[in-house]
């Protein structure tokens, strides 16, 4: 049985990205189009309605003060210039998105490669569950990343190609969409 959600078991499931560098934030949603909300979380306008924890590995960053959305590339501002962003991201069934949580949290996003993965897995599933736990079953889910197969296994199946939204050569993330709040969970990998 799942403990509730509470901000301290929220806190400890933003532990899966400790190892990796991973941005996490939440916002209300505000906007009919979300994309504008998601514009709003990586300039970091927006906050976690619930003041809950967020992660921003560069907030401390020197980069920050030349290019205050680094390392991402310049979000969409308008409604319009959202339309260009529909195609960068393909929906993703609910019952895929705890694999890719959890591949976001590993470096290289390649589980044959990640040091104790069997022993690691179901504490890393568990941080996963409760992500999810705070979005309720109308929420959709988006992804930069290619995949097979309607139902994709992250943890069987490597990532077909991705389109990135960063300053870097590669970057993966998610992107939880519902009425009331958006989220983006991002890994970065520097090349």
């Amino acid at each position: 049985m799942m403990e509730p959600l509470t901000s301290e078991t929220w806190a400890d499931a933003l532990d899966l990205y400790e190892s990796s560098y991973t941005f996490v934030s939440v916002a209300p949603r505000v906007h009919g189009e979300w994309w504008l909300d998601f514009a709003s979380i990586v300039r970091l306008e927006a906050r976690d309605p619930r003041g809950w924890r967020s992660i921003d590995p560069d907030d401390e960053e020197f980069d920050l003060r030349v290019d205050p959305i680094y390392p991402w590339l310049e979000p969409p501002a308008t409604v319009e210039e959202a339309e260009r962003f529909h195609g960068r991201v393909k929906q993703l069934p609910r019952a895929s998105v705890r694999s890719l949580l959890v591949l976001l949290g590993i470096l290289g996003m390649d589980v044959a490669k990640a040091p104790n993965w069997e022993r690691r897995r179901p504490g890393m599933e568990h941080r996963a569950d409760v992500i999810m736990s705070r979005f309720p079953g109308d929420t959709c889910f988006y992804a930069n990343l290619g995949w097979k197969g309607d139902h994709p296994d992250f943890y069987e199946q490597p990532v077909t190609g991705m389109d990135p939204f960063s300053q870097f050569g590669w970057d993966a993330g998610l992107i939880a969409v519902n009425d009331a709040e958006v989220a983006v969970f991002w890994a970065f990998e520097p090349i």
